[in-house]
């Protein structure tokens, strides 16, 4: 049974660590302590219009630019926000910088996940020593603003995690970096008396896809390089359809705000969503980063107005009478559900509801959630046999199931 539309928090009433699950944990205990992500960088073909777009279609807000202008010859990396959640865009702006060869071989995509720790130094040395691959060694950036500490190591495929602490730092980013007004001009709005309304506040979680067997490798790396833990798993019917099958293992720090699901295809009758994303990336990546929103029917609403295109939902869905008596009540209609392909789940500890967005370039690889929580810390799993056939659905127009 459902009741009218509760309106929920402002953006800026909202607390983000309820909005994506987090826990109580003293990190001070951790052997890698983690105070959450940093930022996600996406290296694109061509930043200015991937800037334009994520400010438009996802509401986000541009903060800083570097670029030739600041004397940085390689790239124009724009900074977008929303809320707590950090996009980082960067795009060669010649053909030896080192984004144009991972564009040519992966097409737009996230090529680091970037942490907050607090001391970056003991975290590369104890990442090392637990065998992980160092990228960058811990070094000063610094400006007028302050000094951030910075590292890196490798994680997945071409993937990194920066290693960052920038409680000395007070700029607009890193040092390097200048302001700069918003690609999209909201004053108006403010001006008329409409406060602007953020479509999403924060990072829920990133899926990365690995290789066929690489999975429980993975998995292993995160608990044993940063103490993370395996939160949930699904293997077998939980996660296949008559037609394609995968396995996730989902590992998390210890206050859960960083969640890492990590996919896996499993053999099948036929090609799976990951054997899809791994043949038209050219191997492991990020697959999908879910946003945590406070609002999903807004935020759909207005993403899909401004042109996001999201997976469909059969009706038949929604009117299972086993899908309504297994949610309950949650804060809005299953009818207004149902207009927006809004799915739903619930588990011990509440309900969420979730969309997914189409891959948001030409190639079939990258993709996002939008996830709205009331209680439940998991990942929707009443829903994924829904989620498989809708992609399905969308590789066979491809061609490629």
């Amino acid at each position: 049974m459902t009741h009218a539309i509760d309106r929920p928090q402002t953006a800026e009433d909202v607390d983000v660590d309820e909005l994506i699950g987090a826990v109580a944990h003293d990190i001070t205990a951790d052997p890698f302590p983690v105070k959450g992500l940093d930022h996600v960088r996406f290296l694109v073909g061509n930043a200015k219009q991937a800037a334009h777009y994520y400010s438009t279609a996802f509401g986000m807000t541009c903060v800083a630019y570097r670029g030739p202008e600041q004397g940085y010859r390689d790239h124009a990396e724009y900074v977008l926000t929303s809320g707590s959640a950090r996009f980082v865009l960067a795009g060669a702006v010649h053909a030896g910088a080192p984004a144009s060869a991972h564009v040519a071989a992966h097409s737009d995509g996230v090529s680091d996940i970037a942490l907050q720790v607090p001391d970056v130094d003991n975290a590369y040395a104890h990442a090392l020593a637990q065998g992980a691959t160092g990228v960058t060694a811990p070094h000063d950036l610094t400006d007028e603003h302050g000094t951030v500490r910075m590292a890196a190591i490798a994680a997945y495929g071409d993937t990194v995690h920066s290693l960052v602490d920038r409680s000395r730092y007070s700029g607009p980013f890193l040092p390097g970096f200048v302001a700069r007004k918003p690609i999209v001009d909201r004053q108006p709005m403010i001006d008329a008396g409409v406060q602007p309304k953020r479509f999403f506040q924060a990072v829920d979680h990133i899926v990365g896809n690995v290789e066929l067997g690489k999975m429980d490798e993975w998995v292993e790396f995160y608990r044993r390089v940063m103490g993370f833990t395996n939160m949930a798993e699904f293997i077998g019917d939980d996660i296949a359809t008559d037609y394609s099958a995968l396995m996730s293992k989902v590992v998390a720090s210890g206050t859960r705000k960083v969640k890492f699901p990590l996919n896996e295809p499993a053999v099948a009758r036929k090609k799976s969503q990951i054997d899809e994303y791994l043949e038209f990336y050219g191997g492991p990546g990020a697959q999908h980063i879910a946003v945590a929103t406070n609002d999903i029917l807004a935020s759909v609403d207005a993403m899909r107005a401004a042109g996001v295109e999201f997976l469909d939902t059969p009706d038949s869905y929604y009117d299972d009478p086993e899908l309504r008596a297994r949610i309950g009540e949650v804060r809005a209609p299953i009818e207004e559900l149902k207009k927006r392909k809004i799915l739903v789940d619930r588990d011990e500890d509440g309900y969420l509801l979730q969309i997914f967005t189409k891959p948001v370039q030409d190639r079939p690889t990258v993709f996002f959630e939008l996830i709205e929580r009331h209680g439940s810390l998991g990942f929707g799993k009443g829903n994924f046999k829904a989620l498989f056939e809708a992609i399905e659905r969308e590789q066979e127009r491809r061609g490629n199931l």
